[in-house]
């Protein structure tokens, strides 16, 4: 949990906190010379050097965290676009290696208290924690694209696991939670993610980059969408345990403890607990509450909420961009195929 991340002592904690404000103060002056999304976004967004767009405390973060964070050898990455079911990915992770112990840890905690994001609850607020001394495996997650992680992370050989979601879905899922803090006019939102500016956007190079990481390195990057994991979350888990070396034993499974993952982690049965109905998560500078996160989760929603066109477009565009990558797409995911 992000409570478990170790301090300094008082002297030097003051020393490390002035030198990390300098450090996190010289990001910042260049951050600021970096381009900005156009203003009809309606959020303020700054562009990362390799391309993508994010907060401009967010972009200030992934900097701190490529110079900074060394990953190592025993470490798994969680790592999502936005809205693609980093929740339930969480939760299942964290199930897998906290066996025995999980329902009344995610009975007691949001998943984003237990697994926090590194560039929203880590590497924030001018702090560069010391995680060397976190228990292996160290469990982190975020939303960076693959060409902005640390070096370490694809040197050390540690694991990666990657979930990907239809981008209708996603989108309509961002759009939803984007909405809570400020009206978005749908048209407008969907015209600014098919131009590729959206959080740690373009989806397309987001998803392409660790898809063509985990053909290179299939022991290394494992690669679900939320769509299979929708359809068979019992061999996905199960999938996901054995990647990242906590398979379950025959013992295990005659006893049933893989499916009681399942089923604590479902969306319903998160999303009913009092943690998540009205508890809160701090996240930066500010204080969320957990309900947030939670809203249907169901594959296909985009159809409530998009036109036919803009569903075409959307999917002419995954075509396109998909094409000769080998990256095969869920039969519910496009009306097309990708090639």
């Amino acid at each position: 949990m992000a409570s478990s991340i170790p301090l300094s002592s008082a002297p030097e904690a003051a020393d490390e906190a002035t030198t990390h404000k300098e450090i996190y103060d010289q990001l910042r002056q260049v951050m600021e010379t970096f381009p900005t999304a156009p203003r009809s976004i309606g959020f303020a967004y700054s562009r990362h050097p390799d391309g993508w767009y994010t907060f401009p405390e967010g972009v200030v973060s992934a900097m701190v965290i490529k110079s900074h964070l060394t990953a190592c050898s025993t470490d798994v990455f969680i790592v999502t676009f936005p809205k693609s079911g980093t929740t339930w990915l969480k939760a299942l992770l964290y199930s897998i290696f906290h066996r025995g112990a999980e329902e009344l840890a995610i009975a007691a905690h949001s998943p984003h208290q237990l697994v926090p994001f590194l560039e929203n609850q880590v590497f924030i607020n001018d702090r560069i924690p010391d995680l060397s001394s976190l228990p292996a495996p160290r469990l982190l997650m975020t939303h960076i694209p693959s060409q902005s992680l640390p070096d370490s992370v694809a040197a050390s050989g540690c694991k990666v696991v990657y979930l990907c979601r239809d981008p209708k879905d996603c989108f309509v899922s961002l759009w939803h939670f984007l909405n809570r803090f400020r009206p978005w006019d749908i048209d407008e939102a969907h015209r600014h993610f098919c131009d590729g500016v959206s959080l740690f956007g373009p989806y397309w190079e987001h998803v392409l980059g660790y898809w063509r990481w985990h053909v290179e390195r299939p022991s290394q990057v494992l690669f679900l969408t939320y769509e299979e994991l929708a359809a068979d979350t019992l061999g996905q888990l199960r999938r996901l345990a054995e990647f990242v070396g906590r398979p379950f034993t025959v013992e295990e499974q005659e006893a049933g403890a893989d499916w009681k993952i399942v089923e604590a982690c479902a969306m319903e049965s998160l999303s009913g607990l009092e943690v998540n109905r009205s508890g809160t998560v701090d996240m930066a500078d500010k204080t969320y509450a957990n309900n947030i996160f939670f809203r249907r989760g169901v594959v296909g929603d985009w159809r409530n909420h998009l036109t036919p066109e803009m569903a075409r477009r959307i999917d002419e565009i995954t075509n396109i961009k998909f094409k000769g990558s080998g990256l095969l797409l869920h039969p519910q995911f496009l009306q097309g195929k990708s090639e």
